[in-house]
């Protein structure tokens, strides 16, 4: 796992501006002992936030836990939340509605308080 703390430049950001949203690359393990979010990784893709989830990776199930665990984890609606990229990958692209600096803040804030 790569530390988020050094992380100055944007593009070793896990997100990045999307409009009126953020967009989130995550690196999802499915089938795991817990839900949660654990830091960030490097991907082939570029810096990913890691999360694992206990759903089994059929029939969107890994997916829909992955869309309840970053709501709960950022405090925003279930419905601001959403899959863009990635249903089948291990590697996606999910969607944050909403004000992007306040969005960013609570990733900023959330990922340091895991180090």
């Amino acid at each position: 796992m790569t530390a988020f703390a050094g992380r100055s430049d944007p593009s070793a950001l896990p997100w990045r501006h999307g409009g009126a949203c953020v967009i989130v690359r995550v690196r999802i393990t499915p089938k795991s002992s817990k839900d949660a979010v654990d830091g960030v990784e490097d991907t082939v893709e570029g810096p990913a936030l890691k999360a694992r989830v206990r759903a089994v990776p059929a029939e969107g199930e890994a997916n829909a836990a992955l869309i309840k665990l970053l709501a709960g984890w950022l405090g925003v609606s279930q419905g601001s939340v959403r899959l863009v990229k990635g249903g089948k990958s291990r590697v996606k692209s999910v969607e944050i509605a909403g004000d992007a600096k306040e969005i960013e803040a609570r990733l900023a804030g959330r990922l340091a308080e895991l180090e």
